[in-house]
């Protein structure tokens, strides 16, 4: 880390060190699955306090996590460029202050699920928490190359959450959404992890690309494009959405599968790969959200 390095972070405010131990940018694009979900849960809006609430209390929880991730990850990520400037290997956060802050949030999130939504939601957000924060960053990602494929499951919980939010029950058209989810993740993490091949491999963190090569994992980052782009019709093909829906997720789905075949040709496609199944993610939801209300 360099000397300027080491003096902004130095100098950077408390809350902000804290904020970015909630990876705010990705709980963000969290919360706006929460949401989708518990609007496409009913045909009528739920009841504000429920959204409110169970909005808040699932952020709270997945903030939770991160931070968790943080305390775990801290020597791993003061390995790696991408990542040693982060709170704790930066020496902003202490790792006691990092447990106690996670402690925190986490259980303001569960008792504000109870008191505005219902048990199992609470209990599957509990349940979501153990599995990232502890199955995967503490077992998972550092046993196996096919950590964000088992692993993956906590991160596509946020739909299914807001969904059992609303309704209290764990319904198909949760679980579809939880399944474009989990197919989207390898893609989008490998495009990531090819990119940061060198780094991981410092790491010794056992990610596809350090394990099997850049060929082989961006034979698989096709495979699963192919299947996201597939199942993301789904809510076609049952009646949850019309057509609004189904023709824009077949456009933002070829440009997917594309992009994954770009990168299997030439590695230097990873990072835009990475970026772009952000907004392929974000505009599955979006349409599913707007041909929801078009739809009445």
């Amino acid at each position: 880390m360099t000397e300027g390095t080491l003096v902004r972070y130095a100098a950077r405010t408390p809350w902000r060190a804290y904020l970015e131990l909630t990876k705010p940018r990705v709980v963000a694009l969290m919360v706006f699955t929460v949401a989708v979900g518990m609007l496409l849960a009913r045909p009528d809006l739920p009841p504000w306090s429920v959204m409110l609430g169970g909005t808040l209390g699932i952020a709270l929880v997945a903030g939770a996590a991160a931070a968790i991730n943080h305390l775990i990850d801290r020597r791993i990520d003061a390995l790696m460029a991408r990542t040693r400037a982060r709170p704790l290997p930066s020496g902003t956060v202490g790792a006691a202050q990092a447990f106690a802050f996670a402690v925190t949030l986490g259980g303001a999130g569960v008792a504000l699920l109870i008191a505005t939504t219902n048990p199992l939601c609470a209990l599957l957000s509990v349940a979501a928490l153990l599995g990232y924060a502890v199955v995967y960053s503490a077992y998972l990602k550092r046993a196996t190359p096919q950590n964000i494929v088992i692993g993956g499951a906590a991160g596509a919980a946020p739909p299914l959450l807001g969904w059992v939010a609303v309704t209290g029950a764990v319904e198909p058209g949760a679980l579809l959404l939880f399944t474009i989810i989990l197919l989207w993740t390898p893609p989008h993490f490998w495009a990531l992890a090819i990119h940061r091949r060198d780094d991981y491999a410092r790491a010794e963190v056992p990610m596809l690309p350090v394990t099997h090569g850049i060929a082989f994992t961006s034979e698989r980052i096709v495979h699963y494009s192919i299947a996201t782009a597939l199942i993301a019709l789904a809510p076609v093909a049952i009646g949850m959405s019309g057509w609004l829906y189904g023709l824009g997720a077949a456009a933002f789905g070829v440009r997917f599968v594309d992009m994954a075949l770009r990168l299997r040709r030439e590695p230097r496609w990873a990072m835009p790969a990475f970026r772009y199944s952000i907004v392929y993610l974000f505009a599955l939801f979006a349409l599913l959200l707007g041909d929801h209300f078009l739809r009445g």
